[in-house]
């Protein structure tokens, strides 16, 4: 079953952020647009390319109105450890979620049950809550962060242009598209 246009379920977690263990919930993800990108495991290969990558374009995100939150099934005290210990994790200022218990990874169904590791999986969720839309890749293959500021654009356009739609490669100021009868074959 697709997790597109269903409301983020229930958790509570801690998690690390700029030298603080704080608390997050599914209520975090209420109120403006969120990016969750699950990852396998800290202290690896391919995803500290991925996270500092992220960190690349928190600043755009941020302007864009997004939080960002990172997630793995270590806890929080092995986020601080990395944190502390790697260059390319030194630079994250997002919030970085511990999941040991699994429950967020299974809530969004990214679960490896038999790793009890998470796969390489983006979400990005509106202001209320609801999933927009999924990418979920195989662990070898590395995420390139620049590519969520379009489809979050575009996410952002739909929801406040009712009745408009993006077409493939739209950039933000593009032109839409309005379906109707007589758009159908015209395309």
């Amino acid at each position: 079953m697709s997790l597109i246009g269903t409301e983020v379920l229930p958790f509570r977690a801690d998690a690390y952020h700029n030298g603080d263990f704080i608390e997050v919930t599914d209520a975090n993800f209420k109120g403006k647009w969120s990016v969750v990108c699950f990852y396998p495991a800290d202290f690896t290969f391919v995803c500290p390319t991925e996270l500092e990558d992220l960190q690349d374009q928190y600043a755009t995100l941020k302007d864009l109105g997004v939080e960002v939150y990172s997630v793995s099934t270590d806890s929080h005290f092995v986020h601080k450890a990395w944190h502390d210990s790697s260059e390319a994790i030194g630079k994250v200022t997002y919030i970085m979620i511990g999941d040991p218990s699994h429950t967020i990874s299974r809530n969004f169904d990214v679960l490896i049950e038999a790793d009890g590791m998470a796969d390489r999986g983006t979400f990005i969720i509106d202001p209320d809550g609801v999933i927009q839309a999924v990418e979920i890749t195989a662990g070898g293959i590395g995420r390139d962060a620049s590519i969520l500021i379009d489809k979050i654009k575009a996410a952002q356009y739909v929801r406040n242009h009712p009745g408009e739609v993006c077409p493939a490669k739209w950039k933000e100021g593009g032109e839409t598209l309005k379906p109707s009868l007589d758009l159908v074959g015209k395309i």
